[in-house]
């Protein structure tokens, strides 16, 4: 706003003199309109602001630059590039620094400064943020890389470059590529841009196509991009899959590791399709024939194949007979003579082995194998190396609550039955008369192949003393014994070492009788009378019988007589 006071045309008026008032309105009009020019030059004038200017002269390092201005204005000859040629009259667009410098009084102004503003506006007449231009990595910096596009250099974050993480980014040197200009910063008057949201834009678009594509049963190309202990991921050409590791082979894949590797390319087929969560189940052994199809086929029951071991467990061995066909030979079916306790007694992980199939179970992918039927059973011919009726030698392996058994040979056990332990003693436990790791003779009894059992007799190994007993102590003899074991229903009376007779406890005394102990202990002599042999050879004696036959005849009773 420019305020005047112009007080000669009132006084015009006031005399009344036409003529000069006319004279001086035009003189005021001018007037005016020369203070609004300058006035309006003037507001241009602000620091900051872009003028044209003309050079007058150039002095020394300093080149006078005339603006318009009341006072002219210097600019360092630097600013005008090395080799530029300065000459007066030549018209320049400079940037106001100040008005009046506090030293010199002359306009301060810089064509450097006016350059950059100039460019930057041109900058963002042509870029804008989102749009895509193409540039060329010129170096590498901390943080990122500088691309130079056209005339302009942005800054390319190393988090931008790629969709992975980038550690080495002197290849990127030299290269031209596309970039999405992310940021416009005014301040650093700079771009920023990225080459990873183009990349990820494309894969999302690729990815979406594909996903609509995919139909389950047909077969794909894949890379494998990753493996992990349960599986492997695959990469689809921009869209992963699973393969799991009970996917990859018809046979044992103990870790996927062991049938694939990171970037190896190959063939799969897709098993499922979950669009909505953008899930891919893809599979390896389908792409082949399933060797269970024709399992019966190719390995008939009854039918021999040498396998390779794959795995041992508590209750027998995996035997691998065909790429993808395994087998189990329980521990059962090792060997028809060796006690096997744990399968890695006799094989190993890695072994060959010649085995007979059992059973199959196409339906289930189940397979029972054999080793031992792979050999000669000595169990067919046991009744030719042990008849019935022959004497056999042995030794004591191990005891039960019924009696013992016996090793004939490697593999070959007989059992003795409590009942066949004894003429003279009832037996209740084998080691009452037999120790483990004692040798014994015994009788073949019984032998039975098919049950894989032969039947053993110890005392049938001795003569029967009781066809002695019974012509040395016929029924009514009376005769003195030792009391060798109590029980709850009489004593046992040894007559002759090794041989017992049996008093019940109502054959003690001529009245009722308790306990046994209440007339004799372990070690007592007493009189007892024969009463019978029964055919079994057992001897039943009576106290009472022979204390009554000892009165009858006044003999004493006691031991001392």
């Amino acid at each position: 706003v420019v305020v005047m006071k112009y007080t000669p045309v009132l006084n015009f008026k006031l005399d009344g003199t036409a003529e000069r008032a006319d004279r001086a309105s035009r003189h005021y009009t001018a007037a005016m309109a020369e203070l609004l020019a300058q006035a309006g030059q003037e507001s241009k004038f602000k620091n900051g602001s872009l003028v044209e200017g003309t050079i007058s002269a150039v002095k020394g390092d300093d080149v006078i630059v005339d603006i318009g201005y009341k006072s002219a204005g210097t600019i360092d000859i630097s600013e005008f590039g090395e080799g530029a040629e300065i000459k007066p009259g030549d018209k320049v667009t400079v940037m106001l620094r100040e008005l009046e410098n506090d030293k010199t009084g002359m306009v301060v102004l810089s064509k450097r400064a006016a350059d950059e503003k100039i460019r930057w506006e041109k900058i963002l007449e042509r870029y804008v943020e989102g749009c895509v231009v193409t540039g060329t990595i010129k170096s590498a910096v901390r943080g990122g890389l500088l691309v130079q596009i056209d005339d302009v250099e942005a800054f390319l974050p190393g988090s931008q470059i790629e969709v992975a993480p980038v550690k080495d980014l002197e290849p990127y040197v030299g290269q031209t590529y596309d970039f999405k200009v992310i940021k416009i910063s005014n301040e650093r008057r700079n771009l920023i841009v990225s080459r990873r949201e183009l990349i990820e834009g494309v894969q999302a678009e690729k990815k979406a196509e594909l996903l609509a594509s995919l139909q389950k049963g047909e077969i794909r190309k894949g890379r494998v991009k990753n493996i992990t202990d349960f599986g492997a991921f695959i990469d689809l050409d921009g869209l992963d899959g699973l393969l799991h590791i009970t996917d990859m082979s018809w046979g044992r894949v103990k870790h996927p590791s062991e049938v694939l590797k990171v970037g190896q390319e190959l063939e799969v087929m897709v098993l499922d399709v979950d669009r909505e969560k953008e899930r891919i189940s893809l599979g390896l052994k389908q792409t082949t024939e399933n060797p269970w199809s024709t399992i019966v086929e190719k390995f008939p029951v009854g039918s021999r194949v040498t396998g390779k071991v794959v795995n041992l467990a508590a209750y027998g061995a995996f035997v691998e007979i065909a790429p993808g066909i395994e087998g189990l030979v329980h521990i059962s079916e090792f060997s028809w003579t060796k006690r096997v306790a744990r399968p890695s007694d006799m094989l190993n992980i890695g072994d060959e082995v010649l085995v007979s199939v059992l059973q199959v179970d196409a339906e289930n992918q189940k397979i029972a194998l054999g080793i031992r039927q792979t050999q000669a059973n000595p169990w067919d011919t046991v009744q030719d190396r042990f008849p019935v009726g022959s004497k056999v030698k042995g030794k004591v392996r191990n005891f039960t609550a019924y009696g013992a058994f016996v090793e004939l040979e490697e593999g070959i056990d007989g059992m003795i039955h409590v009942s066949d332990m004894s003429w003279t003693r009832k037996i209740n436990h084998p080691s009452e008369c037999l120790q483990k790791g004692q040798e014994v003779e015994a009788v073949v009894l019984d032998v039975n192949p098919k049950e894989q059992r032969i039947s053993l007799g110890l005392k049938q190994a001795q003569t029967d003393p009781w066809t002695e007993i019974a012509t040395k102590y016929p029924v009514g003899m009376v005769v003195k014994g030792k009391v060798s074991k109590i029980a709850s229903f009489g004593a046992f009376v040894e007559l002759v070492p090794g041989k017992d007779g049996m008093v019940h406890i109502k054959d003690l005394e001529f009245k009722r009788t308790e306990k046994v102990e209440d007339v004799l202990n372990i070690g007592d002599w007493t009189w007892v009378k024969v009463t019978e042999i029964d055919d079994r050879g057992r001897v039943n004696l009576s106290r009472k019988d022979a204390i009554r036959e000892r009165e009858r005849a006044g003999l004493p009773i006691d031991r001392k007589d």
